[in-house]
């Protein structure tokens, strides 16, 4: 087994991108650890609660600055992980985590 690099998460999802200039935001969902909470979705017109799978679900993962705020509201009250919550905003200009940002240094917080 060759040996294989770690995934940068802020690569995830870039391939099929629309480009950067259009939409520099996209969030990065961690759905395996989504305690179903619904907390995203009371703050967030992006964020709706999938009643077959009791999850959140995300209308679109990547946004320009209109849908900013309210995204990044929802990574900021989303409970799971003990607070730290697993709905990631990511500038990909930067490739910085905007939201929640635990570490408060723009690195991803992601557990994979």
């Amino acid at each position: 087994m060759a040996d294989e690099e770690p995934v940068d998460p802020a690569t995830v999802g870039e391939a099929d991108a629309p480009p950067v200039e259009e939409r520099p935001y996209k969030v990065i969902f961690e759905a395996n650890k989504c305690i179903g909470a619904g907390k995203c979705a009371e703050v967030s017109e992006n964020w709706s609660m999938d009643i077959e799978t009791g999850l959140a679900r995300p209308e679109t993962y990547f946004f320009g600055e209109d849908d900013l705020e309210h995204n990044v509201r929802a990574a900021e009250v989303c409970p799971a992980k003990k607070d730290v919550g697993v709905i990631h905003v990511v500038d990909r200009r930067t490739g910085e985590e905007i939201a929640p940002d635990p570490e408060g240094d723009g690195t991803l917080s992601v557990d994979w």
